[in-house]
């Protein structure tokens, strides 16, 4: 199962492309980094911690 690379942050709805800084939690939550430190890096869904998404290559996307 593929990591879901959701297109936005889920708190202020700004775009967030698969080249983009992103945090996620361990369910694939996902917000921008003005949001995770706002909310001191835990996800506000599952408390969990938010840490950085992994970017894919350019060559993965076009696969």
């Amino acid at each position: 199962m593929a990591l879901q690379m959701k297109p936005a942050c889920e708190r202020c709805e700004k775009a967030l492309g698969h080249g983009d800084d992103a945090l996620i939690c361990s369910f694939e939550c996902t917000f921008c980094p003005a949001c995770s430190v706002e909310m001191e890096m835990r996800c506000p869904n599952c408390d969990g911690e938010l840490v950085t998404r992994p970017r894919r290559q350019a060559k993965s996307l076009t696969a």
